[in-house]
């Protein structure tokens, strides 16, 4: 470079923080409301709040859970967002939270809506599938618990799109985001349940914590019986052995007697 070429120079970093100068106007915040009055039937909200408390007990150390609360994917509006039943974020320890906002938090790995004779003033089910397309949700899950014939049906993203599973997909089960099978288990109590098992067939379901209770206090029970047979054992085995070592006592008095009339005769 000669010496008549001006020299080129990186441009200065700003010397004034974000914030710090002179506006027009002041920033205008948006109000993310929290929750929404919706009417919802005790079946509903059973079969949420169950699959809710079995994927806490499963994943509270490795994902974030929400049940019903509103999830937002657009900083400027208010009006887009999502309701899921149950959704899950993996990565992060579960914690709480009011609202569920994808630009801070990432979006959802897992969606999960439960079908109800109180969705009758919701979105249509494409309106709200466009929305968990738009929020970037990566498996969606509707469950249906009175359609006999199709009561799980599941969306996979895919390039940017929520793409329906076939019907006949062997694995149109799976739940991929978790690693695990959806599958339906009839309760005696509110009929048909979205439930999740480690196996294809569902026969290793991923307990409520009622069953989890239950299966604890019944292990407990079997210790206790093993615990009491385990004495009970030792008891019969340390009465056995006074009694050997009794008789092991009598022979030798006996034996004994009889050296000592021996003696006597010689």
């Amino acid at each position: 470079m000669s010496a008549s070429e001006p020299t080129v120079r990186p441009p200065a970093a700003p010397r004034r923080r974000m914030g710090a100068h002179v506006y027009s106007r002041p920033p205008e915040p948006v109000y993310f409301p929290e929750a929404e009055e919706v009417p919802e039937t005790n079946r509903h909200l059973e079969l949420r709040t169950a699959l809710y408390l079995i994927l806490k007990r499963e994943l509270a150390q490795v994902a974030t859970l929400g049940s019903d609360q509103f999830v937002y994917w657009d900083p400027r509006s208010a009006k887009k967002r999502l309701a899921p039943d149950a959704f899950v974020r993996l990565g992060v320890p579960h914690r709480t939270f009011r609202t569920w906002k994808t630009w801070l938090h990432g979006a959802p790995d897992l969606g999960v809506e439960i079908v109800s004779e109180s969705d009758e003033g919701e979105p249509d089910w494409d309106e709200k599938l466009e929305r968990y397309r738009a929020a970037g949700i990566r498996e969606v899950v509707r469950f249906h618990p009175d359609d006999r014939i199709r009561p799980i049906r599941i969306w996979d993203a895919l390039d940017g799109d929520l793409v329906e599973r076939a019907p006949d997909d062997p694995d149109l089960c799976a739940c991929e985001a978790l690693g695990l099978w959806w599958t339906v288990v009839e309760d005696p109590s509110v009929g048909p349940m979205l439930r999740l098992a480690r196996d294809r067939e569902g026969r290793e379901l991923l307990p409520t914590p009622d069953e989890a209770e239950a299966k604890a206090r019944e292990a407990e029970a079997k210790a206790r019986e093993a615990e009491a047979k385990t004495r009970e054992a030792e008891a019969k085995a340390r009465e056995a052995n006074e009694k050997l070592q009794a008789e092991v006592a009598a022979l030798r008095a006996e034996l004994a007697q009889a050296k000592g009339k021996r003696r006597t005769r010689r």
